[in-house]
């Protein structure tokens, strides 16, 4: 395998790794910098943050699930390379001095880099930008206050130098091209290639698929990297419909969505970090089948339709009649999923996500409604779940109980208790079967009084 990239400005050209070595890895054992940490190893706690810039401008990136083939032809930019090159503190760097925005220490280099990359990209929203690096110790009051207190300070003239210097990388090469390594420069290469080789794993953003190689100790081959799959990852406006690429990430897709569907933006606000956020993509969340994934309770709930392709055949079919049971799709061998569709507007929709944590938590229950009342009747209805059942699943029996009854609270009390009958949850780490059911339940009354103007967010009611 060969991979060209920048490393804090310096070209550099990696042969002969495996494709699925973690850049974190690569960087403390083959470079020595240490900066960059190992926590969770699972991209949850962000010690092991780094910059990666390419043409779509620089991100926050978790190290520890992020693979060495899937840099070729970009930068990165570790801790180590924030600083200027001369020595110079970086405006979040001394900020976190001044405002002792550090104990231990550990946590740091991933906060600096992430305050970094906010920093270059006019990010304000801190804590949405921070929620993706865990501190024990220091606690993050002083770390916000560095990160606001940076804010107004000039961009380092050497914080561009990525962009700018991007064209210079003398790679030569194609990238990945190692026996059992495969990089797509469109979907018709991998549709042949995928077609050739069904048992493959197709990596996107690795979110998921990084765990298998940093928990699981997996050997992945064959696998395709589908960061140069570049007709994967549009988002168009069709006929009132958003059409959504497959490796559109999951910022990308909150970026589109925010205004158009507000409420399914605050619901991927929540999604992961912003870390992972910058990673994952809507199709590998949709193929994944995961029972808890925030992604498809949403889509289902709007109506959305899913496209898939084997070869030179497409096929399109309705979201939810892609999950099959836990982890088992509607999917033919060699078959990936292409994107998805659904509508541009829905007033109406509304997604609640219940977590012990409201950052960067998986759910113990996700809800999305969708609900049309005209003249005071149910017309239409879909809501759909995750965390229920084995897979994401519309309330079929509760959606029955509503579609042309008005539109009280009496009748979706009756279709709450209908709830009851579509769903037999289980009992895990997250939540009991009885609190699920209970507040899947009480999710439909939330939706009922949320659509009459009652305020019922928690960041919205206050004692």
């Amino acid at each position: 395998m060969t991979v060209a990239f920048l490393l804090n400005g310096t070209p550099v050209r990696i042969e002969g790794e495996a494709p699925t070595r973690t850049l974190l890895d690569w960087l403390r054992e083959a470079r020595g910098l240490t900066g960059t940490k190992e926590g969770c190893n699972e991209g949850d706690c962000g010690a092991c943050t780094v910059m990666v810039t390419d043409a779509e401008g620089s991100k926050a990136l978790n190290a520890c699930i992020l693979f060495l083939a899937q840099l070729h032809g970009k930068a990165v930019r570790t801790v180590e390379g924030v600083s200027g090159p001369e020595g110079q503190m970086h405006p979040v760097q001394a900020a976190m001095v001044a405002h002792h925005g550090s104990q231990c220490g550990f946590c740091t280099p991933g906060f600096v880099v992430s305050m970094a990359v906010a920093h270059l990209n006019g990010a304000r929203d801190h804590d949405d930008q921070l929620a993706g690096n865990l501190c024990r110790c220091t606690g993050y009051a002083p770390i916000i206050r560095a990160a606001e207190a940076a804010a107004s300070e000039a961009v380092p003239e050497w914080m561009h130098a990525d962009q700018l210097s991007l064209p210079q990388i003398s790679s030569g090469v194609r990238g990945q091209t190692a026996p059992g390594a495969f990089s797509p420069r469109d979907s018709d290469e991998l549709a042949e290639w995928y077609v050739a080789n069904p048992d493959a794993v197709l990596v996107a953003g690795a979110t998921d698929v990084g765990l298998w190689v940093t928990k699981q100790l997996r050997e992945l081959r064959p696998v395709a990297f589908l960061g140069g799959v570049d007709d994967l990852k549009g988002i168009e406006v069709q006929g009132g419909q958003l059409h959504v690429g497959a490796c559109v990430t999951i910022s990308a897709l909150r970026d589109a969505v925010a205004e158009r569907l507000p409420s399914f933006g605050e619901l991927l606000r929540r999604y992961a970090s912003v870390q992972v956020r910058n990673a994952a993509t809507i199709g590998g969340n949709i193929a994944n089948g995961s029972p808890i994934g925030d992604g498809p309770p949403a889509l289902i709930a709007l109506g959305a339709t899913l496209h898939l392709r084997r070869g030179d055949e497409m096929r399109s079919l309705p979201l939810e009649d892609f999950f099959l049971e836990y982890r088992k799709q509607d999917r033919k061998p060699g078959e990936f999923v292409a994107g998805v569709s659904f509508p541009e507007f829905a007033p109406a929709l509304r997604c609640y996500k219940i977590s012990k944590r409201f950052d960067q938590d998986i759910s113990a229950v996700c809800g999305c409604f969708n609900v049309t009342a005209e003249g005071g009747v149910v017309r239409a209805a879909r809501i759909a779940f995750g965390g229920m059942a084995g897979v994401p699943k519309r309330a079929s029996l509760a959606e029955a109980a509503l579609v042309g009854q008005e539109w009280t609270e009496a009748t979706v009390d009756g279709a709450a208790e209908a709830m009851a009958g579509d769903f037999a949850p289980l009992s895990d780490m997250r939540a009991s079967a009885g609190y699920r059911m209970l507040t899947a339940q009480n999710l439909l009354r939330r939706y009922f009084h949320d659509l009459n103007g009652v305020p019922v967010s928690v960041l919205e009611v206050s004692p």
